[in-house]
């Protein structure tokens, strides 16, 4: 009964999973069609320079031309620059300073004590110059759009506009030096005290009004015309087998946003947001096919999956955020994190296959959707192929170079088709490239965040574990000196046999020095580190010595979960022994006491044997490694011989039937470990 509930509670389990896999990927599909720009696409692509290999194209209905940006540009800079500044006529300004040169004439006089009738004369001349030169104007000019020495202006009094050249106006400068050519005339007045007093009374009556002409040059602007020409329906707008040159290129592009602007009023947005979801729908779906037949411990995991989707969600969300916040270029989005992401977490095939699902999405929703396929797909398996053994951190700045450098191949490739020449290409427009890659090194980061709330252990932890100051291994080092040089030992021949069969050899690494950590808390009691002659073992039973042997197991995983070791590398700790005997003190035991009954699994490791393919190989290397300490006279016969004997006697115990090893494999791992022991013992090779 109780194997019937819990078999019942297994399969309650899988059915859960199942489910909450399909509603992360509706949750999923839904977020993204959502997300997207809800337009009708474009059926043709543009792109300028090429041959029109598609049917004559005409035109369903009237359209018209759309100036090119800079025609726009162009047409704009000429608009302002035919437009008049408004400038106000301050008619107070005249007398205010008049009156103000009166004043300043009657203190200086009374200062100095000089006749009353000569006043009159300075009086007289100040105020007729002042007078003619606010008659004519003193104005302050605004140079924003002055294209020569006199140009027009409208001066405004009283809503009346007047135009004027400012060659027949005042400016301070030019109207003091008229002051001094006519006072230069006068003997009988002291030319120096006279202008003294003039040059502060001049002033500007004329005044740039900014607002009003602001007001002016926004209505001329709104008043340029954005398009050229008219194409009629039923004119070919592109012929079979035409160039697509600048003037075809722009016919296209107008009738492009004419079809978007006319299925926005006439298109039946429900439909639009059907073809999207289903479109969305089959990519996610391909994407669980994919899983399911060849990465099943990933399809198996509800948290690996929402990773996964979590991060397609994102990268097409942000693109869609792009689009409708009009990105001057949708290519400074970094679309390289995403393979990188998937790569570091998981492995090359689903990082590529997700990149491509992620890509073809894309290209419904961005102008130039081959273009664009062509820079992110070479783009995004360089990016994959750029980090493929990840050993060191700096491959991360290695991998954006490589990348930006693709970047720039691709693009010069394509414009060089666009433009035909070099001279012509617009280097700038390679700018967005560079950002992208400088924000896909946002990926460390992420992967760091991702590690810790889904509990993946990627390839950047495994190399942190695999430095040997870590603090365990740096303990172990100090505290079970033999054990250490055994663990690097077996890390180098468990590392080249799976980089030979097929695996992550990283991840072989880090199990390898960290499977027997456990050694430490009783270091004497394991051979490799006693030198002094002396065995603990002599004072023991045989029981308690296999009992000891047996702990480092269960040691080694306490060590490890207080030390927040990942749990992929306690793996290594939990299985490297399977469940076999520990022998030599169960052979001893029924040596000694023949009439004696004993519990077998009191010499049996606990379990269980290994269920990846790095796990089986560890198992190997480790055995191998220890025996080998054990021969009194190493040569390439004994060697042979202690490896072959070895390997059959864990496949005797059943102990690889879970670890996903084939027979060829099995030959392959033999002879590198053959081949590094004869080079460890430097052994002569008979050739």
């Amino acid at each position: 009964m109780a194997t019937l509930s819990s078999s019942r509670q297994k399969a309650l389990l899988r059915k859960y999973a199942r489910n909450v896999k399909f509603l992360m990927m509706v949750v999923s599909t839904c977020l993204i069609v959502y997300s997207l720009p809800k337009q009708a696409k474009f059926s043709y692509e543009i792109e300028k320079g090429r041959i029109w290999n598609q049917k004559d194209l005409v035109s369903p209905y009237n359209f018209a031309i759309l100036k090119t940006q800079p025609e726009i540009q162009n047409d704009r800079r000429n608009a302002l620059a035919s437009t008049t500044q408004l400038y106000q006529l301050n008619k107070d300004v005249a007398q205010q300073q008049i009156d103000g040169f009166r004043n300043d004439l009657e203190i200086k006089w009374h200062n100095a004590g000089i006749d009353d009738k000569q006043k009159e004369k300075y009086i007289l001349a100040g105020t007729d110059l002042l007078s003619t030169i606010y008659d004519k104007g003193v104005v302050g000019l605004n140079t924003k759009y002055q294209q020569s020495p006199g140009f027009s202006i409208t001066i405004l009094q009283k809503n009346v506009a007047t135009e004027k050249n400012t060659s027949d106006l005042f400016i301070k400068e030019t109207a003091l030096a008229y002051c001094s050519q006519i006072l230069s005339k006068r003997t009988d007045i002291d030319k120096t005290f006279l202008l003294d007093l003039l040059q502060n009374r001049i002033q500007n009556n004329i005044l740039y009004d900014d607002k009003l002409t602001a007001r002016l040059e926004t209505e001329v602007l709104e008043g340029i015309s954005l398009t050229r020409g008219m194409v009629q329906k039923g004119d070919v707008i592109v012929a079979k087998g035409s160039v697509v040159n600048d003037e075809v290129y722009q016919k296209l592009e107008s009738y492009k946003k004419a079809f978007e602007d006319n299925a926005r009023i006439n298109g039946n947005p429900k439909l639009v947001l059907a073809g999207q979801f289903i479109l969305v729908a089959i990519a996610i779906a391909l994407l669980m096919i994919f899983l399911y037949l060849f990465r099943k411990d990933i399809y198996a995991d509800n948290r690996l999956v929402s990773l996964i989707l979590l991060v397609i969600t994102a990268m097409l969300f942000t693109l869609s955020m792009a689009i409708k916040l009009q990105l001057p270029n949708l290519y400074y989005i970094p679309y390289c994190i995403v393979p990188i992401i998937i790569r570091i977490l998981f492995d090359t095939r689903l990082a590529l296959n997700i990149h491509l699902l992620v890509v073809l999405i894309a290209g419904f929703f961005v102008p130039n959707s081959f273009e664009f396929a062509y820079f992110e797909i070479t783009a995004g398996m360089v990016s994959i192929y750029s980090i493929k053994n990840l050993v060191r951190r700096e491959q991360f700045l290695i991998s954006a170079v490589i990348i930006t450098f693709t970047y720039f191949v691709s693009f010069l490739g394509i414009s060089l088709i666009r433009e035909g020449s070099l001279i012509d290409i617009d280097w700038i427009n390679f700018i967005p490239f560079v950002v992208s890659v400088l924000l896909t090194l946002l990926a460390y980061p992420l992967i760091y965040l991702f590690e810790k709330i889904f509990a993946i252990t990627s390839d950047i932890t495994l190399i942190e574990l695999t430095n040997t100051n870590a603090p365990l291994l740096r303990e172990m080092a100090f505290t079970a000196p033999g054990t250490f040089q055994h663990s690097l030992q077996v890390a180098n021949l468990a590392e080249n046999a799976i980089y030979a069969i097929g695996g992550n050899a990283l991840l072989v690494r880090a199990g390898a020095l960290y499977h027997d950590i456990g050694k430490m808390e009783n270091p004497l009691f394991f051979v490799e580190n006693q030198n002094s002659g002396f065995n603990p073992h002599d004072k023991v039973t045989y029981e308690e010595s296999a009992q000891i042997i047996i702990r480092h197991v269960y040691k080694g995983i306490e060590m490890a979960q207080k030390e927040n070791i990942p749990d992929v590398i306690i793996d290594f700790i939990r299985t490297h022994h399977g469940n076999t005997r520990v022998d030599y003190f169960y052979q001893s035991f029924l040596k000694n006491f023949p009439e004696k009954i004993i519990n077998e699994n009191t010499f049996r490791y606990p379990g269980p044997i290994p269920f990846s393919k790095e796990g089986g190989v560890l198992m190997l290397a480790d055995s191998v490694e220890a025996a080998s300490r054990s021969l009194k006279e190493p040569d390439e016969k004994s060697i042979s011989a202690l490896v072959d004997r070895i390997v059959k006697y864990k496949l005797d115990q059943n102990q690889l039937k879970d670890s996903d090893i084939t027979l060829k494999d099995i030959e392959t791992i033999k002879a590198i470990f053959k081949k590094m022991l004869m080079s460890i013992y430097h052994v002569r090779i008979d050739y």
